[in-house]
């Protein structure tokens, strides 16, 4: 599957990893996991990574690196776990002599010269670490752990339904690179006095449609109370509704100066369609877009509500 991909990496000597703004566990985890395991692969090479940073995430990678608009000029940009080119970090990847994209997000249109994407793996390190295993390419201890950690925050701890033996089979691969699983768990869901008491508010502010739709809607006057980055606020908060006895779909609304960010959650229900309707995309029950307007939030909410009543 990755044999297009590994031929256009023999070609260049400079590699430049992107991914999608805001990254989450599994974009950090692919884009820094790629990074080390091409370094590691071919020495000779300058490969590099850049883009936006989520404080969250920072133990996988602390810091990106600077890249001068010259080194795009006869490079190769990498684009991974991003369905649209919108949501790329960095668009200076179209500077780049050749491009090509990793994605496991459902398709939405093309980005890269060369192109695979594939639904069926539970996120996009899992790809990468596919890509390793296809290839004969043996990840360092670093580049493992960094894989491994998006492939648990993408499943869920290997919880969600996207999980399959083939997760499993990879997981183990990765692990066979002897790296310490519990500094990652230890990281991800060890949780200081402020988000916890942060997760108990908005707990308090969970609505309900007439149709068992959750929703939380934050202002922007209301996230300047909070003391938290917009990541926190919208991505960090939309699972506070994920575990309540009858509610299948679950969606968090959070305003800022760019729009209303609107991250959509399911564990029944293919939400994705809706996304794509506003601008947006993802996964079947995991998917997002950002919205010009709170009207135009109250009419996700409502589509999301005639969804619930027709399943």
């Amino acid at each position: 599957m990755f044999e297009s991909i590994l031929e256009l990496i023999k070609q260049y000597d400079t590699i430049i990893i992107h991914r999608h703004k805001n990254p989450d566990g599994d974009a950090l985890g692919a884009q820094t996991g790629l990074k080390l395991l091409l370094q590691a692969a071919f020495p000779q090479k300058k490969v590099l990574a850049v883009g936006d940073m989520t404080p969250r995430y920072a133990f996988i990678c602390p810091e990106m690196d600077e890249v001068a608009d010259a080194e795009y000029q006869n490079a190769l940009a990498f684009v991974l776990d991003t369905s649209a080119k919108a949501l790329i970090s960095d668009d200076r990847y179209l500077m780049a002599k050749a491009t090509a994209r990793i994605d496991h997000h459902i398709f939405v249109e093309k980005i890269a010269d060369v192109e695979v994407t594939d639904t069926s793996f539970e996120s996009c390190c899992g790809m990468i670490a596919a890509f390793a295993l296809e290839c004969g390419l043996t990840p360092t201890p670093a580049a493992a752990k960094a894989l491994y950690t998006g492939m648990i925050t993408d499943s869920g701890r290997f919880r969600y339904d996207s999980t399959t033996s083939k997760t499993f089979r990879l997981a183990a691969f990765l692990m066979e690179q002897r790296f310490e699983t519990a500094d990652i768990y230890r990281n991800l869901y060890a949780d200081d006095l402020f988000h916890i008491q942060l997760r108990a508010k908005y707990t308090l502010r969970i609505n309900t449609t007439p149709h068992r739709v959750a929703y939380i809607y934050t202002t922007k006057e209301e996230a300047a109370t909070f003391g938290a980055d917009v990541f926190t606020l919208s991505r960090g908060m939309v699972n506070v509704m994920s575990e309540i006895r009858g509610i299948d779909t679950w969606v968090n609304f959070t305003e800022t100066d760019e729009g209303v960010l609107c991250e959509i959650r399911s564990n029944r229900h293919n939400i994705n369609p809706i996304a794509v309707k506003y601008g947006g995309g993802g996964h079947q029950k995991a998917s997002g877009a950002t919205l010009k307007s709170r009207d135009e939030a109250m009419a996700l909410l409502a589509d999301l509500n005639s969804l619930s009543k027709e399943q």
